[in-house]
């Protein structure tokens, strides 16, 4: 019952389409290749990620390590390179917590295939096509 009210919330109220499942595993490979989007576009200049740095703590842990043609790539300062664990986790900050989001699929980004988070569709595609076929 639980299962299906947090569904309604997710899709109804909040206009969500993928619902996260799983736990982490702690491979840190989300912690290493990431891609930041501000507002509604992914980093992609040098000088507004040092203006954002300046503006919002968040961004000063995050060092640039590649650049491609989506944007800049970055990784986090806070994890510990040997141990692949954050350095922080107990007071890591609020975009940690809510990894993996559904922004993140819309971007056209993935997840590992070690990740032990999973995305699924809130509605089934069953469903969805059995509404389609009613049209």
């Amino acid at each position: 019952m639980i299962d299906k009210i947090k569904r309604f919330i997710l899709s109804k109220i909040l206009h969500k389409n993928y619902i996260r499942t799983g736990k982490c595993k702690g491979c840190g490979e989300c912690c290493s290749h990431i891609y930041v989007k501000h507002f509604r576009h992914v980093l992609k200049d040098e000088n507004e990620f040092k203006k954002l740095q300046y503006l919002f703590k968040f961004y000063s842990d995050l060092e640039i390590i590649d650049k491609d043609e989506l944007g800049l790539i970055f990784k986090c300062k806070n994890l510990d390179n040997e141990t692949k664990k954050c350095k922080i986790h107990f007071w890591r900050p609020p975009i940690c917590r809510r990894y993996p989001q559904e922004e993140l699929f819309l971007m056209g980004g993935t997840l590992s295939s070690d990740c032990g988070y999973k995305m699924e569709p809130i509605t089934p595609f069953k469903d969805v096509l059995k509404k389609a076929q009613k049209k």
